[in-house]
């Protein structure tokens, strides 16, 4: 939103459905809806207007909406295992002692102050030691270790040719904005946000004790500003075959001439790499030559600038406050800061995962949920399949390939098979910043122990607790946290219907992942490779062209639209994901009729539930920062742009032309 496989025959057999034998109830909240609105003109205020009339935003969040009174939820639940963990009185290295005193750690404003800059004072002497762009390169390679901010950062990835191994990859990065756009688009709000930023940075460096702190703030968003001009665009970053640039040493040195990679991979822990993938070569020629141009004291005032802005919300409360200032009010229109047991239960989540995640499933989640959710990742694999087989604007041959590819997925619900060991890593309960650190250097040795060696399929990108799903195209893997499986999404006391419109669909847009513009480069086996004919790939470039077109039209701010290329590959998502769910619950029918509910039919239940799961409100700001950096669309259109496509929203709401979201046949588009 980052196993069982299935084989071929399974796919044409019937489906199961996953109705049980109790009562249920229909899973509809109606109080949300405002049925006054006619479903064919706005079917997000349909389902959720009057939600939305009654609901403020929380004055701690920048949206607010299905997600988020889920993640409100699971943070609670978090709480709880924190908590008592806190209270064991356990012993030295125990889990239960690493979750007590690393929430405790932050929890701790009074130490935090006292301690003021003095957590990162070693970090800055190190810069304020670079003479030269040589000790610049070992230095970045060092900081690469510790997640700072940089120019760029080396990681393990999969290989995107030979999906069983591992390789590092150099990914463009140094950007103190969310995106290059925000410091060249000549928008008044753009324009605005720059020049607050400025101002950020130059309080923030005074809090910091910064002499010169008005003239080292202009330095610092005019490097980041000449960063910004030479990152490649984000739109060009979604296609993968551009990505994959490996390349030796030597020829890094063609690339690089003026930039020692020999000496950075030495200080990052990868000496032994002896190729790098260099995800954007040209922006990587253009700052080899822009590190040569720059002086030596600008990039130190720059880079003891990305780590203050990196720890500001670890170190004092005027810091803390200040960075809040920027990122939560100017960016994102958020009112006031989080709760400290909220961002403390954020950070130990983060920092322990795999440690929180599983006293979170043994509480939370239960086998019954597990099996009824595959029964429905099953069921909707089948249709996908069912679909393909059925399309008319793909041949034979690339039929083939997709099939395999659906045969090949590999499906991972609620947790691990196995879980991380966190036993080497210590945590102190008065010293947060030094926590994270910690946590750093484990998962970043964790990820340096993978070279050489196979990639793990077992292994989790996100943990339990976590809101969301993802597709990982290298693995051909849909993935579903325990924290997702929960009502709107998943009711195991609501009829199927709303189940297919919120889960399922939510499955079916992890599936179509595979398929859209990025992951229909990857086959079965999670390698990149053209597996089209020329015909069908052409065939399929005009359908998503059409799509981009439909979203581009859509005006979320004044003078403000959706950018249909940047949110394609989410977009094909949604659109195959609700309309596959839709066909996986006829099939789960088995030819019997969907009993009506709450005065709603089976498949009017199932776009209600798809309705509801985007139940949202954003402020202005954060969705002028959602447009300008998240591939997803809004959530209006989430709900909106997908419904007017398919054909049976058109029959269950009894939508006619005149309507607003009215498409005529020819106009509507039809992918998977």
């Amino acid at each position: 939103m980052k196993k069982l496989t299935l084989p071929v025959l399974a796919l044409m057999t019937m489906v199961t459905s996953c109705q049980k034998s109790e009562p249920l109830h229909s899973g509809i909240t109606k109080a949300n809806m405002d049925t006054l609105v006619k479903p064919g003109d706005n079917f997000d205020a349909y389902v959720n207007g009057n939600w939305s009339r009654k609901t403020k935003i929380p004055a701690d969040k920048a949206a607010y909406g299905a997600f988020d009174m889920l993640l409100d939820k699971s943070e609670k639940d978090v709480k709880e295992i924190i908590q008592a963990a806190a209270k064991s009185n356990s012993s030295a290295g125990s889990e239960e002692q690493k979750i007590g005193d690393f929430y405790a750690s932050f929890m701790d404003r009074k130490g935090r102050d006292a301690k003021g800059l003095s957590p990162i004072q070693p970090e800055w002497a190190k810069i304020d030691a670079l003479k030269d762009n040589e000790q610049l390169a070992a230095y970045l390679g060092a900081a690469n270790r510790e997640g700072t901010r940089a120019p760029f950062g080396v990681f393990v990835n999969t290989d995107y040719v030979d999906p069983t191994k591992n390789v590092i990859m150099a990914w463009q990065s140094g950007l103190g904005l969310p995106d290059r756009d925000y410091y060249i688009a000549t928008a008044p709000e753009m324009t605005s946000i720059r020049a607050a930023y400025a101002q950020h940075v130059e309080k923030m460096l005074t809090l910091a004790q910064f002499p010169n702190a008005k003239a080292d703030a202009q330095t610092i968003v005019a490097l980041e500003t000449a960063l910004a001009n030479i990152h490649v665009r984000k739109e060009d970053n979604r296609d993968s075959k551009k990505l994959n640039n490996p390349m030796t040493l030597e020829a890094l040195k063609t690339l690089m001439p003026n930039f020692n990679m020999k000496t950075y991979l030495e200080k990052a822990g990868m000496s032994k790499e002896k190729t790098v993938v260099i995800a954007q070569p040209s922006y990587m020629k253009s700052l080899d030559a822009l590190i040569k141009a720059t002086p030596i004291a600008t990039w130190k005032t720059y880079l003891k600038w990305t780590v203050l802005d990196g720890a500001a919300g670890y170190l004092t409360t005027a810091l803390d406050n200040q960075n809040f200032e920027f990122y939560g009010k100017v960016l994102n229109g958020t009112e006031k800061q989080r709760d400290d047991w909220k961002r403390a239960v954020q950070t130990v989540s983060g920092g322990l995962g795999e440690m929180i995640g599983k006293l979170y499933v043994e509480k939370h989640f239960s086998p019954e949920a597990k099996e009824r959710m595959t029964v429905m990742v099953k069921n909707l694999l089948k249709a996908y399949a069912e679909s393909i087989q059925k399309l008319d604007w793909m041949s034979a041959t690339t039929k083939k390939e997709a099939l395999k590819k659906v045969d090949k997925f590999m499906i991972k619900i609620g947790y691990p098979d196995k879980w991380r060991d966190y036993s080497s890593l210590t945590i102190a309960k008065n010293d947060l910043y030094g926590n994270l650190q910690r946590c750093a250097a484990y998962e970043y040795q964790r990820n340096l122990d993978k070279l050489g060696k196979p990639v793990d399929r077992t292994e989790w990108g996100m943990t339990p607790q976590t809101v969301n799903a993802y597709y990982n195209p290298s693995l051909n893997e849909i993935v579903f946290p325990a924290a997702i499986l929960q009502p709107p999404f998943f009711d195991m006391n609501a009829d199927d219907a709303v189940n297919y419109g919120g889960i399922g669909a939510v499955i079916g847009h992890e599936i179509g992942h595979g398929f859209d513009d990025e992951g229909s480069t990857f086959d079965g086996d999670g390698k990149l490779r053209n597996w089209w004919t020329p015909a069908d790939l052409a065939a399929f470039k005009k359908k998503t062209g059409a799509l981009v077109a439909q979203y581009n039209s859509f005006e979320a701010l004044p003078k403000l639209f959706v950018n249909g290329q940047y949110t394609l590959g989410e977009n094909i998502g949604d659109l195959g994901g609700l309309s596959i769910a839709i066909k996986a619950y006829k099939m789960s029918l088995d030819g019997k009729e969907a009993p009506k509910m709450d005065g709603f039919t089976g498949i009017q239940r199932v776009f209600l539930g798809w309705g509801q799961v985007w139940l949202d409100k954003s402020r202005p700001e954060a969705i002028r920062s959602q447009i300008a950096a998240d591939p997803h669309s809004p959530a209006k259109f989430r709900i909106n742009g997908v419904v007017r496509n398919i054909p049976e929203f058109y029959e269950a709401f009894n939508v006619k032309p005149g309507d607003s979201l009215y498409l005529a046949p020819n106009q509507r588009v039809k992918i998977w």
